[in-house]
């Protein structure tokens, strides 16, 4: 009763605030400097766009594949205004790039650049750290010869701190499988495709996700396939560094000609959701029923579309604290919509609106990304155009409600914070974001993750949960400003002091019963336990008591559970996997 309650204002409040904000986007692209498109590559598929922050002085940038001499495009951020440079080093051979992203692979504190071809190699380079680049592709492991690459996506598969990287194969005839390339932490990368159980086959696969789907805290990975007889796979972590398909039993195995993979927690139950564009027959958009099933919910929603999809993003365009859908397409004669954006009503139900600046939005498109322009607050889109259109960029003109920007910074964890919940509270109601590196079809999104707040003032909560099991707590903090929230930078300054003096095992245990040894604990005071699951829902209270030693976890689900033991005066987390 007590969450309906609280969906039910949550509703309410969006309605009212939906009164307040009229929704509005402006093409600004040549005017702030961005005259570029992807060209034309007869029966190709477009190319990609980052829209990262890459020289990190705050600033989204963008840069763009294309099908030219040129295959690369970067455009700095000149605080609001964009200026085409150069990058040292960077040399691509390709005439069709394809995924373009910028991931800090070695964890020493800049971007370094992968860039994944059709026609040719795919490159890694490293920044020297003087924002020139060094080819290191050979080196660090990757496969140099021609696979058809079409997407690269980054995660943590094995929670060692270091992004793995996984590419998807659009080979016509098909013969080279998708690879899992694990980071060994060095420098380097092995594929470890075979041992880890990534199937063999070749499934024309355009892109993929790393997300967590069961809340097990292992990031899964999930891959959309063109053709109906290459279903949609779904391969879930099991959490010793092997994965098992469960594309049937999780109902992601769609047989159409799926091009994207969105992610995002769009009705914030604590699962994620998963948008895949299509052809004519139309968009899938698949809701997380928290059991470790999706359901198809488009034609329900408003978001079927039932044209040439391509490129999804999800975001919240008006800051009133739900999350709209973009989506790029292509205007055919037997599909008369080529790109919607959709605005959700606050319960989950999407609609196009007549006036949002999107009636010109007639071009050949593929790739789009969010990032922030000018630093207000407010999602912008850029999209990539086949020629002779130049790439959209659509500036978000709203300027109503309130926001917060975060961005991580891991410690333990990959650099980057990939993997990692955010959870902005609010009269007890959250907002969930889940950081994800290589999203919607061939893209990248602004490293900051946007909370729209409306007219609340404040944030009453903000959690962050990371792929190491750190969990970073603020309260009462200000709207209207980008926060940097650094791993274990929020915790109290005594928050490990007795953490050594506590253990708990089995650690793994596999029938969920942890016994703790706190014999060296001080006898006289007085101790908390709370049990927490991913989402930071309390599980189980109660003083500790050294008669009773144990933690029973064997009602619950398998995955990821933090424990906490607290006294007035310090406070330890540990990490418990049941498996």
């Amino acid at each position: 009763m007590i969450k309906k309650q609280l969906h039910t204002f949550l509703f309410l409040f969006a309605l009212i605030t939906n009164l307040q904000a009229q929704i509005s986007f402006t093409e600004s692209a040549i005017s702030l400097g961005v005259v570029v498109n992807y060209g034309t590559i007869p029966g190709g598929f477009g190319g990609g766009i980052s829209f990262c922050d890459f020289n990190g002085d705050g600033w989204d940038d963008l840069t763009f594949s294309t099908a030219t001499s040129a295959p690369v495009k970067f455009y700095k951020n000149n605080s609001g205004t964009f200026t085409e440079v150069t990058l040292g080093g960077v040399t691509v051979p390709s005439r069709e790039t394809r995924q373009i992203i910028w991931v800090d692979y070695d964890n020493d504190g800049d971007k370094d650049l992968f860039v994944s071809t059709l026609d040719d190699s795919n490159k890694l380079y490293q920044n020297n750290g003087n924002f020139s680049f060094t080819d290191v592709t050979a080196a660090a492991g990757f496969d140099t010869a021609v696979r058809f690459t079409l997407g690269c996506s980054w995660g943590d598969y094995n929670n060692d701190g270091y992004l793995d990287a996984f590419l998807t194969f659009r080979d016509p005839a098909e013969s080279n499988p998708n690879k899992l390339y694990k980071n060994n932490g060095d420098g380097t990368f092995s594929d470890v495709s075979t041992s880890v159980g990534i199937g063999s086959g070749s499934h024309l696969s355009f892109c993929s996700a790393f997300f967590d789907y069961d809340n097990d805290g292992w990031q899964d990975i999930y891959i959309a396939n063109d053709k109906s007889d290459n279903k949609n796979i779904m391969y879930h972590n099991n959490g010793d560094g092997t994965f098992t398909d469960t594309s049937v039993s999780t109902n992601t195995d769609l047989g159409i000609d799926a091009m994207s993979t969105t992610i995002c927690d769009y009705d914030n139950d604590g699962y994620l959701d998963i948008y895949v564009t299509n052809t004519i027959d139309g968009n899938v958009f698949l809701k997380n029923n928290g059991n470790g099933t999706f359901s198809d919910i488009a034609s329900a929603n408003g978001t079927l579309m039932e044209t040439f999809a391509w490129g999804a993003v999800f975001l919240d365009a008006d800051n009133d604290m739900d999350s709209d859908l973009y989506v790029s397409g292509m205007l055919t004669t037997t599909a008369p919509l080529p790109s919607a954006f959709y605005e959700n009503d606050g319960s989950g139900t999407f609609s196009i609106p007549t006036s949002a600046g999107f009636q010109n939005d007639d071009a050949v498109s593929f790739s789009n990304a969010i990032g922030d322009i000018d630093n207000d607050g407010y999602p912008d889109i850029s999209v990539l155009n086949f020629a002779p259109r130049n790439n959209f960029l659509f500036k978000n003109n709203n300027s109503t409600n309130n926001y917060l920007k975060v961005k991580l910074q891991g410690t333990t964890s990959n650099r980057d914070g990939v993997g990692s919940w955010i959870q902005a509270y609010n009269n007890g109601v959250p907002q969930n974001r889940y950081t994800l590196a290589g999203e919607g079809y061939t893209a990248q999104n602004s490293n900051y993750e946007f909370f729209g707040l409306g007219s609340e003032t404040v944030v009453d909560m903000l959690k962050v949960t990371w792929l190491s099991g750190t969990v970073d707590v603020l309260y009462n903090v200000a709207v209207n400003q980008s926060l940097t929230i650094v791993e274990g930078s929020s915790l109290a300054v005594d928050q490990f002091d007795f953490s050594n003096l506590i253990r708990a095992y089995p650690n793994p245990s596999k029938n969920g019963v942890f016994k703790l040894n706190s014999s060296q604990l001080d006898i006289n005071k007085d101790y908390q336990i709370s049990v927490y699951d991913v989402l930071g829902k309390v599980l189980i209270e109660k003083k500790m008591d050294i008669t009773d030693n144990e933690i029973d976890l064997n009602k619950y689900s398998k995955g990821i559970y933090f424990l906490q033991i607290k006294s007035n005066s310090q406070s330890a987390i540990k990490k418990l996997i049941y498996n």
